[in-house]
């Protein structure tokens, strides 16, 4: 991944977070992650990568911002369930707007979502992570990009 690969994704979020809820997300600055350390937080959804490119993207966020975004575009069931749809959507929407860029040979999975800090989710070692944090109304957030 070079700088301007990551580039699409920081815009495909920011994208994202405006056309959902008319206001943008603060982007903190990209940074190489360690692969044993990468943030887990309450909710993760998952799209495993395949094709021409290997690896996968994850989107992990905290219980209190997937409540705000759904209180945000008018949803008040803020159940678990919710949130975790919630998750796998954006993690799917990353990634699927992610393949207009990458082409047709960018295959991407069905989300898995993982609620809890679980330990069964890995990139792969011998591909590198780079961490995107984010913003929203102070709620904290990451995408986790790894491909090879």
């Amino acid at each position: 991944m070079d700088e301007q690969q990551l580039r699409i994704f920081v815009d495909i979020v920011r994208q994202y977070f405006d056309r959902e809820t008319g206001r943008l997300p603060e982007i903190g600055s990209p940074h190489l992650g360690d692969a044993s350390a990468l943030p887990i937080y309450d909710f993760t959804g998952v799209i495993g990568i395949s094709g021409e490119r290997q690896g996968c993207v994850y989107v992990t966020a905290y219980r209190e911002m997937l409540r705000a975004l759904l209180l945000q575009v008018g949803e008040t069931d803020v159940a678990d369930n919710n949130l975790c749809d919630l998750v796998g959507e954006v993690a799917n929407t990353v990634s699927g707007n992610a393949r207009i860029h990458f082409g047709p040979n960018f295959m991407i999975s069905v989300p898995i979502v993982v609620k809890g800090s679980a330990q069964a989710i890995q990139v792969p070692r011998n591909i590198k992570a780079y961490i995107i944090p984010l913003r929203w109304h102070k709620h904290e957030a990451a995408l986790v990009v790894s491909l090879q």
